[in-house]
């Protein structure tokens, strides 16, 4: 796993779809996160089964946002915020080799934790402030370089990144960049070249 790390945002579905399938027809997006914080949890099944019949079309990994249910439904992956469930309840409940993501903020003993209990990828953030998640301040990019030297999963960064200031943060360790606004709120039009200047930013980093 490496490359874009998109997630979803929330647009009114349809609109929502149209700009996943821009981004995802370049081949470039490496996995696709549902996450619809204003969506009743009631009308997400259907959403669910929309986006993850595009994925299989793209080809593209999807993993569900906090919620081990829906990932056992739909047979998805899950990325679990710490306050979410734990990684080892997903292992045991998951298709042997699905993706489970687990947040560790800026701790290298929540994510030794993480990786212990089973998690595909460690996500690391706010790297730079964010509109998002404006609570959870910023971390910088030392935990990244820590982390690259301590494990051997990939290491996911989130938060603000866009391909102008994540040069660093893909230098420091990330693997995966996770992105909401970077993409999903341009016009649809835009999305494919802003999609393919971060498989650049990657090919130029390895």
């Amino acid at each position: 796993m490496r490359g874009l790390y998109l997630i979803t945002n929330d647009d009114p579905i349809q609109q929502l779809l149209t700009k996943l399938q821009a981004a995802l027809a370049t081949g470039q997006v490496a996995i696709l996160q549902y996450r619809r914080k204003k969506v009743q949890r009631s009308a997400q099944p259907q959403e669910i089964e929309q986006i993850k019949a595009l994925c299989e079309q793209y080809q593209t990994p999807l993993v569900i946002n906090d919620d081990l249910d829906f990932a056992v439904q739909f047979g998805l992956g899950v990325h679990l915020g710490q306050s979410d469930g734990e990684v080892a309840d997903a292992v045991a409940r998951l298709a042997q080799g699905a993706i489970i993501g687990r947040t560790c903020v800026g701790s290298l003993e929540l994510a030794e934790q993480a990786i212990h209990e089973g998690a595909s990828y460690v996500a690391f953030g706010a790297i730079y402030a964010t509109p998002t998640k404006p609570e959870a301040g910023c971390i910088g990019i030392t935990v990244l370089q820590q982390a690259q030297h301590a494990f051997d999963v990939p290491i996911c960064a989130i938060g603000g990144l866009s391909v102008e200031n994540s040069q660093p943060v893909i230098a420091a360790g990330a693997g995966l960049c996770a992105v909401i606004s970077d993409i999903l709120a341009l016009p649809v039009e835009k999305i494919p070249m802003r999609v393919n200047a971060w498989a650049k930013l990657f090919a130029e980093n390895i």
